[in-house]
């Protein structure tokens, strides 16, 4: 199959013949319809989030199975079918209470093994992985939902609890947080987003943000704008700077989610914990969505009420992709890049 890779660390990838996955006995092979180029990816390729040279990247995809193992029963061929990025095991608590996306013997496509910048990907432990995607959700739109779009419901919903009302400030309007903009806009919050980029400010604004601020340590401004803090912060973003601006952001009992990731000297970067403590702020990690939690998501998105395919910005082929992926060294246009391999 055709898929890209790359055999060190920043090195630009190509596009290579490589062979096709094998098919695990509870797992299925998927042949990739669309794939979106994600900063997880660019992360991975950087040397910050460290994988297993050469490597193929790709994580958010969908696509039709195409192979089954033997020990698969709720999927068959043809089935189209997303996944998350964080594949649970099947066999440990966490993934028996519901909670694959912590699983201790996690797989991530595109991380832990080849990924989906190819033609097909595997995804391991299927019955308890794979998302059947209703008639009205196409291959592009869906692909935006197995990382970016799946994680911001999550935190939205599970995490900071948004209710309608509430004020909801998003540092960071890339991917994640112009996902997170349109899910608490569509329950009924008022959204600050912040960010650096004129462009993703007016992207947020055109998704629904009542306030844009451009800056990178915008805590002032965002209280002055919530009427004396927000309700729900987000750090979409991932550095120590943000994280800190974000909890600062609060009004006494607010509720902080960190999705935005923290590698490197981030990973032990340091919180303003006096005010988290005194005020009762709330501060939560939020690391994907399970696959048995993409109904509620799926059921919106099939509805109408949301549209993930508002943050598509442009599709590609795999060329396309090794760009957008290369192109992350810079400033971002707006939007997510899918590939179509």
């Amino acid at each position: 199959m055709r898929a890209v890779v790359y055999d060190a660390v920043g090195e630009r990838p190509g596009i290579r013949e490589v062979p096709r996955p094998e098919c695990p006995a509870d797992g299925a092979i998927v042949w990739v319809e669309a794939t979106g180029v994600c900063r997880s990816d660019w992360h991975a390729w950087r040397g910050h989030d460290p994988v297993a040279l050469p490597h193929v990247p790709g994580h958010e995809f969908a696509g039709v199975v195409a192979v089954t193992g033997p020990l698969v029963r709720d999927f068959a061929v043809g089935a189209r079918v997303t996944a998350p990025f964080v594949n649970g095991c099947g066999r440990c608590e966490w993934c028996a209470a519901g909670d694959a996306q912590v699983c201790p013997d996690q797989t991530q496509p595109g991380f832990t093994h080849a990924g989906s910048f190819a033609e097909y990907v595997v995804v391991r432990a299927a019955d308890l992985n794979l998302v059947a995607l209703p008639d009205g959700v196409d291959a592009v739109t869906a692909a935006s939902l197995g990382c970016r779009f799946a994680t911001a419901f999550r935190a939205v919903t599970a995490h900071a609890r948004v209710r309608a009302g509430d004020e909801v400030v998003v540092f960071g309007c890339g991917g994640v947080g112009l996902s997170a903009v349109m899910v608490a806009v569509a329950l009924g919050a008022r959204v600050t987003a912040v960010d650096l980029s004129d462009a993703a400010l007016e992207r947020a604004r055109e998704l629904g943000a009542s306030v844009t601020i451009r800056s990178g340590d915008a805590s002032e401004e965002v209280r002055a704008a919530t009427g004396g803090g927000a309700h729900v912060s987000i750090d979409a973003l991932g550095s120590a700077a943000t994280a800190d601006a974000a909890v600062r952001s609060l009004r006494r009992r607010g509720r902080h989610v960190q999705v935005g990731l923290m590698l490197g000297a981030a990973a032990s970067a340091p919180l303003p914990w006096d005010r988290v403590i005194a005020w009762e702020l709330e501060v939560y990690g939020s690391h994907g969505m399970a696959a048995a939690d993409y109904g509620p998501l799926l059921e919106l998105v099939a509805s109408g009420r949301l549209d993930p395919s508002r943050l598509v910005g442009s599709v590609v082929d795999l060329d396309g992709a090794i760009d957008a992926l290369v192109g992350m060294d810079g400033p971002q246009p707006a939007g997510i890049v899918v590939a179509r391999p």
